[in-house]
């Protein structure tokens, strides 16, 4: 087994542990809303006898309100997931050392070397998140996320460990596409903490497209009762932060993700007008990249200037991170360009 081989190896060892990661945070979640559920049974008042009147009338008292319930010890599922998830992001840092060595670069010239470098950009911001307040939602997204990017690239997008074009044999491919890379992992986590906050958001609103009136679906209202935000399904919405607090921690991660996104912007002018003798020539990577800068750029402004805030602001998020997304696959695979650098 070469060194190239054994590199796939970790990256496959990678997917495993996250995928354990991935179904320990299921199942967290899951016991989340059963111990959600119990804590609303027990503050529901209780109708208890309290003998008969004159008249035969039943006399009812609301129960006393439940004590306040202790602090539960760390859940064995949220701390399994949260082990898997620093060992999946260890294991895949040992697989990209192990692919740099064996292709002799830096291991980001191709969409399967972009794919696991960006992978663990990703699960490496989710462990440092976690640390502070372990989310079991947030946990699940971004590992699923993970996997799924983990077992694409080995399926579909690898290549061979080899050298590069030459006008890749730049410092700029670790410093611009480096820089990219490790914006793209903190979008991965911003864009989760957005969903998170809009579901908060709806619950605490009591607002859901199932509870309006509709007369020929009420069938599909009374089966889908348990699902919907305001129902019993998401009742560990009730244990995460609140949507203003988890809106400020998507905020401070897009201001980060923007900052690092503008460099990658500029320093991929610089090295443009380096290798090609142009800053900018409307190639459709450039535009895709310019375009995920606007709209994050409006997101910014309309969270700080126009007092944007909850489910407005979010969707501008998810506007950005979809184009992140196509701008790395669509234009990559299907668009040819000066940057089609897939390796497919």
């Amino acid at each position: 087994m070469n060194v190239a081989e054994l590199s796939d190896l970790f990256v496959w060892s990678a997917a495993t542990a996250l995928t354990i990661a991935l179904v320990a945070y299921a199942i967290d979640l899951a016991r989340a809303t059963e111990a959600a559920q119990a804590v609303r049974a027990a503050r529901r008042p209780a109708v208890v006898g309290a003998g008969a009147t004159s008249g035969g009338d039943v006399l009812t008292a609301d129960a006393p309100p439940a004590a306040p319930a202790a602090p539960a010890p760390r859940r064995r599922a949220a701390g399994i997931a949260g082990s898997t998830l620093v060992l999946g992001t260890a294991l895949l840092l040992v697989a990209i050392v192990l692919r740099g060595v064996a292709a002799g670069r830096w291991p980001t010239a191709n969409m399967y070397e972009f794919t696991i470098v960006g992978t663990f950009c990703a699960t490496a911001v989710l462990v440092v998140v976690q640390r502070r307040r372990a989310i079991a939602f947030l946990g699940v997204l971004v590992t699923g996320i993970a996997v799924l990017a983990l077992v694409l690239a080995l399926n579909t997008l690898h290549v061979q460990a080899d050298a590069v074009q030459p006008a890749l044999q730049r410092y700029w491919l670790v410093i611009h596409v480096g820089v990219a890379i490790l914006a793209t992992g903190v979008f991965t986590v911003a864009f989760a903490t957005s969903v998170l906050q809009v579901l908060q958001d709806a619950r605490a609103e009591g607002r859901s497209r199932l509870e309006r009136p509709w007369r020929r679906a009420d069938g599909l209202r009374q089966a889908f009762h348990g699902a919907r935000v305001t129902g019993p399904a998401f009742a560990w919405l009730e244990q995460v932060p609140d949507a203003r607090r988890l809106e400020a921690l998507s905020f401070r991660l897009h201001a980060v993700g923007f900052v690092l996104w503008t460099f990658t912007l500029i320093g991929g002018a610089i090295w443009a007008e380096e290798a090609w003798g142009r800053y900018w020539g409307w190639d459709p990577k450039e535009v895709g990249t310019f375009v995920a800068w606007v709209v994050y750029a409006a997101y910014l402004h309309a969270r700080t200037t126009r007092g944007w805030a909850g489910r407005r602001a979010a969707y501008i998020v998810f506007v950005g991170y979809a184009v992140v997304l196509a701008n790395f696959t669509v234009v990559n695979l299907f668009i040819t360009g000066k940057h089609s650098y897939s390796g497919l």
